[in-house]
């Protein structure tokens, strides 16, 4: 599943070539994702020139204006384009628009707008989503209201946030018996340590995965936000991981799975100590760790 290094490399991929764009048309080729695609999304958006893609937590958000509207102050003029890439999801920039395959849902064609250093020829971004646990949705919200969406207002605190520290993390698990393992995927104190990351990081911060939350000292709490913080950074820098299905913008892989000390090498001997290194399940999730480096 595409977690936060995948996401936000998606996003670095899309700015230069999306950003500035007026949509064309879009083609819907299959409602049926996690959330349908409402009926209206093609003439909600054509026209629509694309000023922004941000990101939260797994969440890619377009921000999609009206140039004719007055963006920013009519909730009509702007809105956002709220795409999430599921399990095995992706958005490709395509300079021409091959034929569609089976799993090709969403198209949106977009004109050069007239920016100057905007590309002037036409492309193409493809939604792709073989297990349709992907959404593409749009919402009106103003930017002021959006972080209240039902999707997002659930949503921990960005790890690359100033305020994410040891601090943050230790406050936020005082009273939480749950393994800490669980804890980081659960999203809600901090978003994006998906399985890959979370492992790494609690190996990399000498943490072991069912310690429980609450009982993490401070000092243990600031070595594994420091951890968070490394991790992610070094995926994005990577390219994300490229387990089966997700590829960048551009159709490139992602090679930080060839960098992980833990995650997927049961049995292997640890790059540290040499100790095997051990498989668990936790919520359905497996986790790797080493028995020796993490207590």
């Amino acid at each position: 599943m595409p977690e936060l290094p995948e996401v936000e490399v998606t996003r670095r991929g899309l700015l230069p070539h999306v950003t500035g764009r007026r949509i064309a048309a879009v083609t819907v080729r299959h409602r049926g994702l996690r959330w349908p695609v409402e009926p209206g999304l093609e003439a909600r958006l054509a026209g629509r020139v694309i000023r922004r893609i941000e990101r939260r937590g797994k969440y890619l958000l377009l921000e999609c204006a009206d140039p004719a509207g007055n963006a920013g102050m009519d909730t009509q003029a702007t809105g956002w384009l709220i795409i999430h890439l599921g399990m095995t999801g992706t958005l490709r920039v395509l300079p021409e628009a091959p034929p569609p395959g089976p799993h090709d849902h969403v198209d949106l064609d977009l004109e050069a707008a007239e920016a100057e250093g905007v590309p002037p020829a036409p492309v193409v971004l493809r939604f792709r989503d073989p297990r349709r646990f992907g959404a593409v949705l749009w919402s009106p919200l103003p930017e002021s209201e959006l972080a209240a969406h039902p999707l997002l207002r659930g949503l921990g605190i960005e790890p690359f946030d100033a305020g994410f520290d040891g601090a943050w993390l230790h406050r936020h698990t005082r009273g939480r018996s749950a393994a800490i393992k669980t804890v980081l995927l659960a999203g809600d104190i901090v978003v994006g340590v998906g399985n890959i990351y979370a492992s790494e990081s609690l190996f990399r911060a000498g943490i072991h995965p069912t310690t429980p939350a609450g009982r993490l000292s401070r000092a243990r709490c600031e070595r594994l936000a420091a951890a968070v913080r490394e991790i992610l950074a070094e995926a994005i820098a990577r390219g994300g991981s490229t387990l089966r299905d997700f590829v960048g913008s551009d159709g490139s892989s992602g090679y930080f799975q060839l960098d992980c000390c833990v995650y997927d090498r049961a049995g292997k001997p640890c790059r540290t100590c040499g100790t095997p290194i051990r498989q668990i399940v936790q919520g359905q999730r497996s986790t790797f760790y080493c028995p020796r480096c993490q207590h």
